[in-house]
Order: C-alpha cells, then sequence, then structure tokens
C-alpha cells in the first residue's frame, strides 16, 4: 500500500468523514457536470447561470440524505451487500432532488439528466469506496497466510467468511473427499479433491491447512490427518461444535490438532441409567479432586444432579482452582448442587469417617495417589503410605461409616508392575478386594484404565512444549507403547463402570490399541509443518539440532527407560476377562487374599515404612502375590542420600568395590539401627497397618 493510502486510512474517524463529504461533494458535483456534457454534447451549458443553480440546491439536501441512510458510519474496509444497497438509495435519492429541483424551479436542464447523473453518481460515489476498499483488502491479503481449507460443508463455508474479514489468514481453495462437492465453487472458492492438496500448496504457496469438519468422526478425523501428514504443512482445526455451543470456544478460534484426533477413537455416548445410578439424588465425595481425573469426576458428577459434592483433596491450590471450576460450571449450567471444598489427608481416617458420618455419604470415588512413577520410586514410603494405607484407611472409614458404594481409580501399572507405584496400586486393590469379601455394607470397586492425555505429567503436554522450543523431543526408549484415553471418556466410564459393581469387582476400560510414543511424537512434529529426525547420539543432537537442520526440524532423542518404567503397558494380569454390558467396560478375575492373610502383608509393609528400610519394602513386594518384578536398583532419594556419606575402608580400591561395599554395609548398619529404634518405639506403634505414622 502506498504511504497516501495507509496515512488515509490510518487517520481518525471523524477526519475520515469529513473527507468522504468533501469527496461526495466533488463527485456529485463531476457527475452532474459530465451529465449536463453527455446530455447536450457540448460545453456551452457552462456559461448559462440558470445550469448553476442546480448545485446549491442538491449538494446539501443529497449530503444531508447520505448523512442520514449512515454513508458516512459505514467503515469502508468492510462494506458489503447491504452498504451497495445504501449507496443505491442514497444515490437514486439525489437524482430525485435534482429531477424536482429542475421542475419546479424551471431550471434549463433536459430532464434525461437526472437519469444519466444518477448512473455516474453511482459510479463515482459508489466506485470510489469500493476502489479504496478493494486496495485495502489486496494488501491485506498480501500479508495474510494463505490456507486450504478441509471441508466444504456448513463449517468450511462459515469458516471462511470469518477468515475474511479477519487479518491473519486468506483462503485459497476448498478441499472435500466428497465427490458432489468437488468441481463446485463455494464462497467463490473451488473445491477441490483431496488428492490435488500437494499440487495446491506449491501452486498457491500454501501456507497452512485448515480443518473444518468438526462433526466428523474421530476415526474419519485420522484417516484425514494421515492423508495430510506427508504434506509438510502446519495442520490446525476449528473447535468442536459442542464447545462453540457452550461458549467455550469462538468458531474462528483456531486450534491446534487434537490429540485424540491422532487415535482414531470414539467416545460412545453416556448410558444415562449408568451415569445418574450411584449420583442422582445422593451425597458423592471425589478424593484427590483437585487431580486431573478427580476433578473431570467432579464436573461429570455435578451434571448428574447429586443432592451434594464433597471435594476433597490435600493440596490447598488445586482444590481451589476445581472448586472455580465447578463454580463456573453451575453458572453456565444453571446448577444449584451444594459443594464444599475439603482439606483433608486420605491418610486421616479419623478425619474422613468423621467427614462421612456427618454428610452421610453414600458414594465415594477414590482418585487420590500418587501417579509419577520416577517421583514414586524416588519417594518410596510416601508413595506407599498415600497410595496402600491411604486407600485403607479410607476404606475402613467408608465401612464404618456406612458408605454405600466405594470406587477405587487405579491403573494398568498395577498389572506385573516393575516399579513402587504400581506395586503400591496392586496392594491398594487388593485393599478393596479383601474388604469386600468381609461383606459390609460398602461395595467396593476398582477400576483399572491407562494414561489419560492431558493430565499432569502427561507426554502429550510435555511434547508440545519442546516442539515449541525447537526440540529435541525426548522419548525414553524407541519401542515403547502406552495405552491413552481422554480425561471425559475415563471418567464417565469410571462412573458406569461404578454403577455396575456388585463387590470386589475389577473392571478394565477398554484402552483400543496401544500407541508407539515415538509415532505419536513424529506425528505431531509433522503436523506443525516440521520434519522431525532421530539423533543418533547425543553429540549428534546437539549439533543436528540446531535451526534448519540438514536432516530435518526437530531432533527426536532417546534418552533410555527411567527407574520403575516398563517398554509395554498391560491392563489383565491373567488372560481371565469376562464383558459386561457396555462394550468398552470388562470384568478381570484377579488374584486376591483374604482378610485375615493380607493384614499380616500389610502390618509389615508399616513397620518396613516406619524404619524407612528400602530393602525391606522391596523384599516384602518380592514376597506378595502382586507379580512385583524390579528392573533395577533402589533409587530412594534417601537411601542415596546415606549411601554417599558412608565411610568406606582404604582396603577398598576400585570404584565398583567402594559402590558395592557402601551399598551392601549401610543397608545393614541403617536396618540393625532402625529395628532398634522401632523396638524402642513399640508401645506406642499403632494397632491397625492403616493408621498413619
Amino acid at each position: 500500500m502506498s504511504p497516501c493510502l495507509t496515512l488515509l486510512f490510518g487517520l481518525p474517524r471523524a477526519s475520515k468523514r469529513v473527507i468522504q463529504v468533501l469527496a461526495d461533494v466533488a463527485l456529485i458535483t463531476f457527475s452532474f457536470l459530465v451529465a449536463m456534457w453527455l446530455r447536450l454534447d457540448s460545453l456551452e451549458f457552462l456559461y448559462r447561470p440558470g445550469v448553476w443553480l442546480a448545485l446549491p440546491i442538491v449538494l446539501p439536501i443529497s449530503i444531508a440524505l447520505f448523512v442520514k441512510l449512515g454513508f458516512y458510519r459505514a467503515i469502508i474496509r468492510y462494506m458489503g451487500l447491504k452498504a451497495t444497497q445504501t449507496i443505491l438509495i442514497g444515490v437514486l435519492a439525489s437524482a430525485g432532488v435534482l429531477g424536482l429541483t429542475v421542475i419546479i424551479a424551471g431550471l434549463p436542464i433536459p430532464r434525461s439528466v437526472p437519469f444519466i447523473y444518477a448512473m455516474l453518481a453511482l459510479i463515482t460515489v459508489g466506485g470510489v469506496r469500493f476502489g479504496l476498499r478493494h486496495l485495502y483488502l489486496s494488501d491485506q491479503e498480501r500479508r495474510k497466510e494463505r490456507v486450504l481449507i478441509y471441508g466444504a460443508g456448513a463449517a468450511g463455508r462459515q469458516l471462511v467468511m470469518s477468515l475474511r474479514h479477519g487479518r491473519d489468514y486468506q483462503p485459497i481453495a476448498f478441499v472435500d473427499y466428497a465427490p458432489m462437492l468437488q468441481g463446485s465453487h463455494v464462497q467463490g472458492l473451488k473445491v477441490y479433491p483431496p488428492e490435488e492438496s500437494h499440487r495446491l500448496i506449491k501452486s498457491f504457496g500454501v501456507q497452512k491447512f485448515l480443518l473444518a469438519i468438526p462433526e466428523a468422526t474421530r476415526a474419519r478425523r485420522q484417516e484425514v490427518l494421515q492423508s495430510i501428514e506427508i504434506l509438510n504443512i502446519p495442520v490446525q482445526t476449528i473447535p468442536d461444535m459442542a464447545d462453540v455451543i457452550s461458549g467455550k470456544a469462538k468458531f474462528n478460534e483456531l486450534r491446534d490438532v487434537a490429540i485424540e484426533d491422532l487415535l482414531g477413537r470414539d467416545p460412545i455416548p453416556p448410558d444415562p441409567s449408568l451415569m445418574g445410578a450411584d449420583i442422582s439424588g445422593k451425597v458423592v465425595m471425589v478424593t484427590g479432586a483437585g487431580g486431573s481425573i478427580g476433578s473431570e469426576l467432579c464436573r461429570q458428577i455435578l451434571c448428574q444432579n447429586p443432592r451434594q459434592l464433597l471435594l476433597v483433596d490435600v493440596a490447598e491450590y488445586h482444590l481451589y482452582r476445581i472448586e472455580q471450576d465447578i463454580i463456573q460450571l453451575q453458572a453456565m449450567k444453571g446448577s444449584h448442587v451444594a459443594c464444599q471444598p475439603i482439606i483433608a489427608s486420605v491418610q486421616d481416617g479419623k478425619r474422613l469417617e468423621a467427614l462421612m458420618r456427618s454428610f452421610r455419604v453414600d458414594t465415594i470415588y477414590h482418585a487420590a495417589a500418587y501417579k509419577h512413577v520416577p517421583l514414586v520410586e524416588q519417594n518410596m514410603v510416601e508413595g506407599i503410605r498415600n497410595n496402600v494405607f491411604g486407600t485403607l484407611a479410607m476404606a475402613k472409614a467408608a465401612i464404618a461409616a456406612q458408605v454405600g458404594k466405594v470406587v477405587l481409580i487405579s491403573t494398568d501399572k498395577a498389572v506385573r508392575p516393575t516399579n513402587v507405584m504400581g506395586a503400591s496400586k496392586r496392594l491398594a486393590e487388593m485393599v478393596c478386594q479383601s474388604l469386600a469379601k468381609e461383606r459390609s455394607a460398602t461395595c467396593f470397586s476398582m477400576v483399572r484404565f491407562g494414561n489419560v492425555l492431558g493430565s499432569s505429567g502427561s507426554v502429550v503436554p510435555l511434547f508440545r512444549k519442546q516442539i515449541q522450543r525447537g526440540g529435541p523431543i525426548t522419548v525414553t526408549h524407541p519401542d515403547i507403547t502406552r495405552y491413552f484415553m481422554t480425561i471425559p471418556e475415563a471418567a464417565q466410564l469410571v462412573v458406569r463402570a461404578g454403577a455396575m459393581a456388585e463387590g470386589g469387582d475389577v473392571f478394565v476400560l477398554d484402552m483400543g490399541k496401544p500407541v508407539q510414543i515415538t509415532d505419536l511424537a513424529y506425528r505431531m512434529v509433522r503436523l506443525t509443518g516440521l520434519q522431525p529426525y532421530y539423533a543418533d547420539t547425543e553429540d549428534a543432537a546437539e549439533v543436528q539440532g540446531q535451526t534448519h537442520s540438514p536432516k530435518g526440524d526437530i531432533a527426536i532423542r532417546f534418552t533410555g527407560l527411567r527407574p520403575g518404567e516398563k517398554l509395554y503397558e498391560e491392563l489383565l494380569i491373567t488372560d481371565a476377562s469376562q464383558p459386561t454390558s457396555h462394550p468398552r467396560i470388562m470384568t478381570a478375575n484377579e488374584t486376591m487374599l483374604e482378610w485375615a492373610e493380607l493384614q499380616p502383608l500389610l502390618s509389615a509393609v508399616d513397620r518396613a515404612c516406619l524404619e524407612q528400610d528400602m530393602n525391606q519394602i522391596r523384599n516384602i513386594f518380592l514376597s506378595a502375590p502382586i507379580g512385583y518384578a524390579p528392573q533395577g536398583e533402589i533409587v530412594d532419594i534417601r537411601s542415596l542420600q546415606l549411601a554417599s556419606h558412608a565411610p568406606v575402608p582404604d582396603e577398598v580400591d576400585s570404584v565398583q568395590a567402594r559402590v558395592d561395599w557402601i551399598s551392601d554395609d549401610v543397608k545393614v548398619a541403617r536396618r540393625i539401627k532402625l529395628k532398634a529404634v522401632s523396638r524402642s518405639m513399640s508401645p506406642n506403634t499403632p494397632e491397625s497397618p492403616g493408621t498413619p505414622s
């Protein structure tokens, strides 16, 4: 755009209106004089005073009409059909004024002149405005990113209109797989088959692909994304229509492709009879309410109209955050369910029992747990205290308070665990199984599933941050796989499974096919329009991971499995599983212990935790029927710290010998010392293994 036009468009609104008025005065005068010249084919009329008398009458009345019609309120750059209609009406009115003036005043002006004037004024007054609009939009289009839109349906048409009024994107064409649309024009854009995408990108310099298929199934979206990935172009999508309708997103608010679209897994619609069975009209407690699963459970539960919802969490900030989310959700839905945020530890059985009795709790969803494998591996005692004895304290409190149903949220890492987190969750399952066998008034069940997308610590947000930073993306192992499920689907299935429980049930959710993490990282990079590559070594990755690397844009680096991490996760300990009435929920027949057998095991674990004896904890887990199979040395932070400060005899000279000596000798000395302390404190030792120390 020229400096003059830039200055013109940058003037204040009042100055622009003054310029428009002066321009219209000049254009009306010019149109009138040209009309006279065309009609008379001579300029002699310029010397007739009677001709000039028309202008002092026509000009002020025409400008007044233009003002009344809103000529000077319209923004030229956004002029459309309505503005065209307004200009036509204004010009015709001005021509009418000229005709009446000629007749009433008897001016020496031919009666055909007002008609010629009308055509000329329409061209000049309207043409100048649309010419300026065209110059402005042409300049803006040169600055916009050129985009292809996948989907020429209603959503695609609406997206084109939004983009044309925006400053970021210039739609070039539609791509659609529907044969009936291919070759037609929608919103002035031609619709091409998907096979033409590569040619269109090269021919028109397209910089981004936008998906406008909000109502397509995830399976269909996955097919589309697989076809687009090879184009090496950034891909974004419009929000789901449900988010637009609910007000969570605007229609033209483009987003990165949701990771669930890459999985191609469509959720099953909720079954109202199962969703509300243990919730509607009842008092529901959610432990770990501020966590990823706990918070989504609270939202799902609120939609089923419980009588009261108790949000229990030990983390104040997370509890505050879910409380605020619930308040906003209630305001949006017009809900009046009483929600109580309660700060409490699940290890405090007496407080939990008091709360359950006071509020007369009917249903508990126990989501409170430490779930990050490396952190629990480094903090073994606290992980076991929270996951095992927190579950035991909660379960005993529920039995004492005669709670109707308790649903434990478990994990696929509890199946043949290789880490302390998984072993602790399997032991928590066995606690609920054993207590269910005691035939109390409380019905216990467990729901086991894998990773949830978007939860704290999930690989997906981590990968996104690493891509934004330019890499590298860190993956622990080339062959590592995981099961994935969206948080809303997981929460819904937990509620449905709990409703089907009869006591002691271990429910396993159908997680679909396991996803290779390397493949997930590779696809995420390609959908941003960048080229991933694999770093051979750490040194090579540092050299090649620079911007515009010859090998690619984003390096994928393998860092090695973390302590306790498995290559493959499983959902069943044995192959014995049975279907339920829900297509994505199965029941597993798992090994369990009677309470009389489990109690001594829990007591032994409790004593080992009290003594901070990590080796003893590992030995107990190895002897317990939980399938524990650790794959490395103990990496608990306290054990490593003690070992690092142990004196080493002079005769131990080799590095490996010194390490072995520290590992063995310190463990023995620490065990003797802690057992002595334990015996000295025995009168105050809690009787129940579930009572926190």
